[in-house]
């Protein structure tokens, strides 16, 4: 009874992420625009307008939005545990922090915090009673501080680089053109399933789609408006990006595949939670700083 309750769920859930991702369930024909495409350009435009404005400003700022978001993203994780298994919310403190860590202490901070978690983390949970899940515990406190509050460090990391503002744009902008071009190529022309045990409604068509428009992105935002980012050196970031970008996308439908949910949240409304607009970030941001420091 208990397996066919959580089919059921799943089935739920599968069907909420396609209305999600706003395009035809079943493969094949032109993209339908999603019912909701007016309360979604409601809430992006404004979202997108300040979070360009927070990277051109940088510094302090960036870091205090960026651990914010951060905080919030370890309390969706957190939320998406079963109780037994729910992680400490001070996890949050920790991820929070670690933006502003990157910006006074660059990329020692980074790795010495993410070092000295394992540690600490055990240490915390000494402090409480065995029952429940304690590994499991353990283990998704860890997945928090490492996915999100490493990668909103390195976002940090990134924007502190020479010419920073533009490389985090970049990255930006390459991430959810690709994710938008993935949806829509996926609709359009997507026969063969991804990940079907993890995201049923993503194809390889799709897939494609978007590591060509998240490349081509990168590459001709550098070719118009950035001169001091060679061609070449502007393919290897976009490729990075395309590439880290559908993992973010597919760990984030796992972990709510899971907990059997639709969305992390409801912080960003028809656009979910915060961990539903910033999955595929979390991944290209970090892809994004060791190419941007490899070749930029």
């Amino acid at each position: 009874m208990r397996a066919l309750d959580h089919q059921h769920h799943q089935d739920r859930h599968d069907q909420h992420a396609s209305r999600r991702e706003g395009v035809r369930e079943v493969p094949g024909g032109p993209p339908r625009l999603p019912r909701d495409l007016g309360a979604r350009v409601l809430v992006a435009v404004p979202a997108a307008a300040v979070t360009l404005l927070l990277v051109y400003v940088g510094r302090l700022p960036l870091a205090l939005a960026l651990g914010a978001l951060g905080g919030l993203a370890f309390i969706e994780l957190r939320a998406l545990m079963d109780e037994q298994a729910r992680v400490p919310a001070a996890g949050a403190l920790v991820v929070a922090a670690m933006p502003i860590a990157a910006l006074y202490g660059g990329p020692e901070a980074i790795v010495l915090a993410l070092a000295a978690s394992p540690a600490v983390v055990f240490a915390a949970r000494l402090g409480r009673q065995a029952g429940g899940q304690a590994a499991l515990a353990i283990g998704v406190t860890l997945l928090g501080i490492v996915w999100i509050g490493g990668a909103f460090g390195h976002g940090m990391l990134l924007r502190e680089l020479p010419h920073g503002a533009g490389l985090a744009i970049d990255v930006l902008l390459g991430t959810f053109l690709g994710d938008t071009a993935a949806h829509l190529g996926g609709s359009a022309f997507g026969r063969r399933q991804l990940a079907p045990g993890v995201s049923p409604n993503k194809t390889v068509e799709g897939l494609l789609s978007g590591v060509v428009v998240a490349t081509l992105s990168v590459w001709l935002a550098a070719l118009l408006f950035q001169d001091w980012l060679g061609g070449w050196e502007a393919l290897v970031l976009g490729v990075a990006v395309a590439l880290a970008a559908p993992v973010g996308d597919l760990l984030e439908s796992l972990l709510k595949r899971q907990a059997g949910v639709k969305d992390s949240g409801r912080l960003f409304g028809v656009h979910g939670g915060v961990l539903d607009r910033v999955d595929a970030v979390l991944f290209t941001v970090v892809a994004g700083y060791y190419a941007s420091a490899a070749v930029a």
